[in-house]
């Protein structure tokens, strides 16, 4: 099932939707600790200075059934990525809203955003490879495995490095 969903860019009317779509998922895979009222406010402050600048981190709220389904950004400026024209994506989904499309609509919807608006030579998704679920979003939308890229500062419950998966996909654009 593919979700038809709608990337806009949050406000801080979407504050608390936002912060309330956070859970132990989120925490653990993509921000590390939880989000407070401020942090999203400089976030979204942030997000909307670079708005202008399409070679900068951009973000936007993934809206489905007119709720707040969850997040998603892409970084041209990442330090993460294996080469320069690569563009960082990252990506969460609200509990309610997860293993219904959503995540890959919204990454299929920003692809087509990088395209059309000639932002880097392909996309990269990088997933802890314990997080199956991300795994099988950049698989579905015809990410290709890359490699492996092991952190040099975030540990696992276990103290080893945490190791990513990272995927490709060439943009078009």
């Amino acid at each position: 099932m593919t979700a038809a969903i709608t990337l806009r860019p949050l406000t801080d009317a979407d504050i608390e939707a936002h912060n309330a779509g956070e859970d132990d998922e989120v925490i653990r895979w993509l921000s590390g600790r939880a989000s407070t009222v401020e942090s999203t406010r400089r976030h979204i402050a942030t997000l909307a200075a670079n708005a202008e600048a399409i070679h900068r981190k951009r973000g936007w709220g993934i809206w489905w059934d007119e709720r707040l389904a969850g997040y998603i950004d892409a970084d041209p400026e990442s330090t993460e990525v294996p080469a320069p024209g690569d563009v960082n994506i990252a990506y969460s989904v609200h509990p309610w809203a997860r293993r219904q499309g959503v995540a890959s609509a919204a990454v299929q919807a920003v692809c087509r955003r990088l395209e059309d608006e000639h932002v880097g030579r392909r996309t990269i998704i990088r997933a802890d490879r314990r997080n199956a679920a991300s795994i099988a979003v950049a698989l579905h939308c015809s990410f290709a495995p890359v490699g492996e890229a092991p952190s040099p500062e975030e540990r696992d419950e276990n103290g080893r490095p945490v190791v990513y998966r990272v995927f490709a996909r060439d943009l078009n654009g």
